[in-house]
């Protein structure tokens, strides 16, 4: 994952307790159900209606990969949401989120220290309030460079600031992403 929208995402999919639709006449059937009606579906998908109502027959078994993929990504996004909303509150308030990444790591700090960015492998484990802002921000369409500044923010006070303890004033920058992992 080189996006924190996309490992936020990631995260919650790890949280099912049932895997989402394997074929695509199942994963038609479960869409035309939420969105209610073929016609919608159809919109979404950017296809015919007809092709919609052969999908949910099981006269069409195999889309085409674009297709497919469109469709299962559509699924996994409404799939199980009370699971998914379940998650997101636990991790915003009692469990907080775990970030493991593999990325530049910057920083601004007393005159007579290095502030040379180096690559880093880090596994930490963030507080709750800041897996709240995380998935607060990505709900409300925040763009992935406020993400990783909220990333970068709670690295810098967890990892590098120990909660207060030292580095007092140090401000992390946090770039060149190489892998990013949540976990709830």
């Amino acid at each position: 994952m080189d996006t924190v929208g996309d490992g936020l995402d990631a995260a919650l999919r790890k949280a099912f307790t049932r895997p989402i639709p394997k074929s695509a006449g199942a994963q038609m059937r479960y869409l035309v159900r939420q969105l209610k009606g073929t016609r919608p579906v159809a919109e979404l998908l950017g296809i015919t209606q007809r092709t919609v109502e052969r999908y949910v027959k099981d006269q069409i078994r195999r889309p085409r990969p674009d297709l497919a993929r469109r469709m299962e990504r559509e699924v996994t996004q409404r799939w199980q949401p009370q699971i998914r909303a379940r998650a997101k509150d636990t991790a915003a308030t009692t469990g907080g989120i775990v970030i493991d990444t593999r990325a530049r790591f910057g920083y601004t700090a007393a005159p007579g220290s290095t502030d040379d960015a180096r690559l880093r492998h880090l596994t930490v484990a963030l507080p709750p309030q800041y897996a709240a802002r995380l998935f607060e921000t990505k709900e409300a369409g925040g763009t992935e460079q406020q993400l990783r500044d909220i990333a970068a923010e709670a690295l810098g006070e967890v990892y590098f600031r120990d909660n207060g303890r030292r580095a007092q004033g140090l401000e992390v920058e946090f770039t060149d992403v190489e892998h990013l992992e949540f976990d709830l």
